[in-house]
């Protein structure tokens, strides 16, 4: 597969995965090209830790059912994540970030416009959905036959400096190789990430995954292979739009929008590449995330997400 139709074709698994366990050899791969990604210094600040054991996964998976559905049924999701929600293509077309709720149970679409009101959130518990968002998690990421939990070294990651970023940066490097990489692989990838809502529940994850003291878990990963077919569930949503050059290229100084680039063809994009460019397909792409949070957050619906 060519670089570039990998990075047009990468998507976010927010799916189930199929229940064979991911080949040594796939995942020695995966981590040796994580640790191609460039660093400052060359000082490599990553460290990953596999977990294959069912045991770990399941309460790994219990955790992030259980904040998921605290964190949904308290409302701080939606305070939290509001302006990244749209209810309308229009808002969408407009937009073209976040991610839009295009499949909705009947009960709950007449209340979209007051998901963020006390009113729209008394009817989200009294229907339950954190519940039935949160078991859905639960049950997807049990369902995972791999996790990857990221951290990064503290003797390299202080927070307190100002070079501090360079490791978050080589970090975002190494996990983009990964990300690629099953792409060509035949595997799928998502963000796990309600655990990290509640700093309770995400200590009991670095506790699971016995992380010293001089390491820093950055993130975990569910990682399976995909199956050839997938169904939406009762709530889903769709995230493939990309913003426009204009939206976010300046020339020259950031007070003037780069101008003429956002209809012109990209080179390379043959009609694989067009497809791969963002339109995706139902249950290989074209979803964001319903039951697992927010895109640079894990999606757990059945589909797969372009965040």
């Amino acid at each position: 597969m060519e670089l570039i139709e990998a990075i047009r074709r990468r998507r976010t698994t927010n799916g189930a995965f199929l229940p064979d366990p991911v080949s040594e050899e796939h995942q020695r791969l995966l981590v040796e090209l994580a640790g191609r990604a460039p660093s400052q210094l060359n000082s490599q600040p990553w460290r990953f830790v596999l977990v294959e054991e069912r045991d770990t996964i399941d309460r790994i998976a219990d955790i992030s059912g259980s904040a998921m559905t605290t964190t949904m049924s308290r409302g701080t999701f939606f305070e939290r994540y509001r302006p990244y929600f749209r209810f309308s293509q229009a808002e969408m077309d407009e937009r073209r970030d976040g991610m839009l709720f295009d499949k909705l149970p009947k009960p709950l679409r007449p209340f979209t416009n007051q998901v963020f009101t006390k009113r729209g959130q008394f009817l989200m518990n009294a229907l339950r959905v954190p519940q039935t968002l949160g078991e859905e998690n639960r049950k997807l990421v049990a369902g995972s036959p791999l996790l990857l939990g990221v951290m990064l070294d503290r003797a390299e990651y202080r927070k307190e400096a100002r070079n501090a970023f360079y490791s978050v940066f080589s970090m975002g490097a190494a996990m983009e190789n990964i990300w690629l990489a099953t792409t060509e692989l035949g595997l799928g990838i998502q963000f796990v990430s309600f655990p990290m809502e509640i700093e309770e529940s995400w200590n009991q994850v670095e506790q699971l995954l016995e992380v010293p003291p001089e390491l820093e878990l950055m993130a975990v990963y569910r990682i399976g292979y995909t199956p050839p077919e997938r169904r939406r569930p009762a709530i889903d949503w769709v995230s493939n739009e990309r913003k426009r050059p204009s939206q976010y290229v300046f020339r020259g100084t950031c007070a003037t929008p780069q101008q003429g680039w956002d209809d012109q063809p990209v080179v390379g994009s043959g009609p694989t590449g067009q497809g791969a460019a963002g339109q995706g397909t139902t249950g290989q792409g074209t979803t964001g995330q319903s039951t697992a949070g927010p895109s640079t957050m894990d999606r757990t619906t059945t589909t797969d997400g372009t965040t």
